[in-house]
């Protein structure tokens, strides 16, 4: 198997990444992998519009990892109040597990520290995620206590099933950041 290739998104990829990104997380599909989000939310993970804007702002780079073409996994890096913003992580759901997400988290770090210049990355997490909440915390991610509110009412990120919903956030120090 060749190793994972890395590349930013341009607009031809917008409808391969929202494909991936609602596999990964909504519907039955997202049930083969463990980062699945069917129980507490149904409809959109992302927005067409809102990820083209992503792609096309400055310090913002929509990562993806290839491999032999075929796209596994993507990953949105920027830069957000002052700090690396690590978001829209998804892995094909059969690969979870394999390596990949790893890959890929260990290179947004690297552009958010290398190409943005930035010395520690955030990233928000739906509090109820524990499983998901434990594997960033054994990457060196911490919780910081800091809990944002879920959109609810936005359909652009999902209909919650329940009204507990909000999000936690983690973040870690990149090593080597230049200050």
């Amino acid at each position: 198997m060749s190793q994972l290739a890395f590349r930013h998104a341009t607009e031809a990829d917008l409808d391969a990444i929202v494909a991936l990104v609602t596999c990964a997380y909504r519907g039955d599909a997202s049930r083969v992998g463990w980062t699945t989000e069917a129980d507490f939310l149904d409809g959109n993970r992302i927005d067409r519009e809102v990820l083209r804007a992503d792609i096309l702002r400055p310090r913002s780079v929509v990562l993806l990892g290839e491999r032999d073409g075929q796209l596994l996994a993507c990953a949105h890096v920027a830069e957000q109040d002052g700090a690396g913003y690590f978001g829209m992580f998804s892995v094909q759901p059969a690969l979870q597990g394999a390596g990949v997400g790893k890959a890929m988290m260990v290179e947004a770090e690297r552009i958010a520290r290398e190409e943005l210049g930035l010395a520690v990355m955030r990233m928000t997490v739906i509090d109820v995620r524990e499983t998901l909440i434990a594997f960033y915390e054994r990457r060196g991610y911490v919780r910081t206590g800091i809990k944002k509110p879920f959109p609810y009412g936005d359909e652009r990120f999902g209909t919650p099933l329940r009204d507990d919903l909000r999000f936690e956030v983690l973040e870690k120090p990149l090593a080597g950041a230049a200050a």
